[in-house]
């Protein structure tokens, strides 16, 4: 690990989207990027649509926590309470949409510190478990996700309509 200055861990607050709009339009980049026609393209404002969207998700079963360093937002992580699904055949479950780590902070424990920070969220509004989906190529977030006692339970699988 780096030598990182200390790193506050707190809910979002109005005056952190914009900052949050752009880390959330990073890692649409960076899905995108990893397959053009699974994930959403990012479009011409992609900071300030997923800023918006971010902003949107407040609720009791919904929160966004910031990791905040030297008064800049470097991280966040958004999760919530996911209702009973005959579709995905699982009970209640506490979900981690989005978790990201700017790339100066990354190798200090942030991304770790998020999870679990959400995760005991989670688990206090009473979800029976944890879940949460990464992209086949990101191979780093599935080492992180795994050392903090994540399992793989699914493997999605994807086929073009119209195939290249």
């Amino acid at each position: 690990m780096r030598d990182q200055p200390s790193v506050l861990i707190r809910r979002a607050e109005a005056r952190d989207f914009p900052a949050l709009g752009h880390l959330g339009a990073a890692l649409m980049r960076a899905h995108y990027a990893f397959d053009r026609h699974r994930f959403l393209a990012p479009g011409p404002h992609p900071e300030e649509s997923y800023g918006r969207f971010l902003a949107s998700q407040r609720g009791d079963d919904v929160a966004v926590f910031v990791a905040e360093r030297d008064g800049r937002i470097v991280g966040y992580v958004y999760a919530g309470i996911e209702p009973q699904s005959w579709k995905e055949l699982r009970d209640v479950a506490g979900f981690i949409h989005d978790i990201v780590v700017d790339e100066d902070a990354r190798h200090a424990g942030v991304g770790a510190r998020l999870v679990e920070v959400a995760s005991e969220w989670l688990v206090g509004r009473g979800a029976p478990r944890v879940m949460l989906w990464t992209a086949q190529q990101n191979t780093p977030a599935q080492r992180l996700f795994e050392r903090l006692g994540f399992r793989r339970t699914m493997i999605e699988m994807t086929r073009e309509a119209k195939p290249e």
